[in-house]
Order: C-alpha cells, then sequence, then structure tokens
C-alpha cells in the first residue's frame, strides 16, 4: 500500500494490543509512532513491521509527562502532524484489594492513568490547534461491568474513571474538532493470558472464546475513521458487559 499522509501515535506498542494495533494501522498505509520501555523491544518492532520510514519508535515511560511531550516534538518532526492518539500502555493485576501494595499501586497510577492523561494533554493542544484529531482510549470492559470472581480492583477504578473522563473530555475538545472515544475490551489473546487459561476465561464472554487482536483492530480502525462518533465507549468483549 502506498505511503499514507496520516500517523497514529500508539502508546505501548511493543505487544499485546498495540503491537496488533501497528500492525494493523502499517498495513494501511499510516505513518505509526510506538511507544515502549525498551529500545531493544521497540528495534524489534520495527524489524516485525518492516514499515521501512513509517514506523517511529520512542523510547520512555508514558507515566511521566516529559516522554509525552518527546513524542509528540519526535512524531510532528518526522512526520509533520498527529492525526491519531491511542491511548493503549496499560498494566492489569489481579488480586484481592487489600494484598495491593504501595508499589504497585503507584505503578498501576501512573501508567494506567497519568499516562493517559499526559499523553492526552500533548494531543489536545496539537489536534486543537489543526481543528481536527482523534483520541482514542484503551480501557477494559471491567471498567463497565466488575465481575466477582476476578478481583481487580485497580483495573476497575481507573479504567472505569478514563471511561467517564473519556465523555468529559469529548465534550470539552468537540467545539475544537477533536473526538475523543474509547474502546473496552474484554479478555484478549495477549501474552498477558497464559493459553492454559484460555478456556476457562472464554467462559466469561457470553459469545465463548476470548478475543483477538483483529477484533480490537477493527474497533480502532473503526473510531480512527468516524468523524460523527465522540464521547462514546464502545465494548468489544464478546457480550462481557451486557450482564449475565
Amino acid at each position: 500500500m502506498s505511503k499514507s499522509d496520516n500517523t497514529i501515535v500508539i502508546t505501548g506498542a511493543t505487544s499485546g494490543i498495540g503491537l496488533g494495533l501497528a500492525e494493523a494501522f502499517i498495513q494501511e498505509g499510516w505513518n505509526v509512532v510506538g511507544t515502549g520501555r525498551s529500545t531493544a523491544r521497540l528495534q524489534a518492532t520495527a524489524e516485525r513491521l518492516n514499515a521501512g520510514g513509517r514506523f517511529l519508535g520512542v523510547t520512555g515511560d508514558v507515566g511521566r509527562p516529559e516522554v509525552a511531550r518527546d513524542v509528540f516534538a519526535q512524531a510532528t518532526a518526522r512526520y509533520g502532524q498527529v492525526d491519531v492518539l491511542v491511548n493503549n500502555a496499560g498494566i492489569f493485576t489481579a488480586k484481592p484489594f487489600v494484598q495491593f501494595t504501595p508499589e504497585e499501586i503507584e505503578e498501576n497510577i501512573s501508567t494506567n492513568l497519568k499516562g493517559v492523561l499526559y499523553a492526552s494533554q500533548e494531543a489536545a493542544r496539537h489536534m486543537s490547534e489543526r481543528k481536527r484529531g482523534k483520541i482514542i482510549n484503551i480501557t477494559a470492559a471491567l471498567g463497565i461491568q466488575p465481575l466477582s470472581g476476578v478481583p481487580a480492583l485497580l483495573a476497575v477504578a481507573l479504567k472505569g474513571g478514563i471511561n467517564q473522563a473519556t465523555r468529559a473530555l469529548a465534550l470539552e475538545l468537540a467545539p475544537h474538532g477533536v473526538t475523543v472515544n474509547a474502546v473496552a475490551p474484554g479478555i484478549i489473546d495477549t501474552p498477558m493470558h497464559s493459553p492454559e487459561h484460555h478456556a476457562t476465561l472464554a467462559g466469561l464472554h457470553p459469545l465463548g472464546r476470548i478475543g483477538t487482536a483483529s477484533d480490537i483492530n477493527a474497533a480502532v480502525l473503526y473510531l480512527a475513521r468516524a468523524d460523527f462518533v465522540t464521547g462514546t465507549v464502545l465494548p468489544v468483549d464478546g457480550g462481557f458487559s451486557a450482564g449475565r
């Protein structure tokens, strides 16, 4: 496919959902700016994508504001503009609430909340000036519907909060021509989940299977093209959040 003038920033692009998104957008001809904590893993991602100059890796912790500034500075220097930001970087810790350590709480807040806020601030500034752009947050179905068998209060609190923040920011940025939406995945087949647990995890979804990267890709590609959709949290969860 010919080179596109469109550029997307994907945080946490070296594995799982983020890597799947990077592959999908490269195939669509987009320029992709991917973040990760490891330079070596970003280099491996670039080699895997075989995208030539259409992939730019930026190393850093998205929970730090200077990293968000650097990402957008490098993206605009290389490609001229950023059309879409996907806030994908995240960690998931499942355990009883009283067992969370202060370190785990701080780590989850840094990546899952601060990482979204700082990157979104940079995107909002850049896109508002251009009067166009899209911010897409990857949250979680658990943020819509907690499950008694999955004790994960931090994910519920932080991802659920980002779901609401998505709606609030959509209203704030609408006059500037910027849309803000979220995709709330169920359990997705990524390295986060061991294959031996897939059958059990599939039972949590009314459709009877866990999701795939292509399921998330389809939703994000749709939102990246949808100009009249904003403030939406789109569950891609096999019915997980619909109820029991």
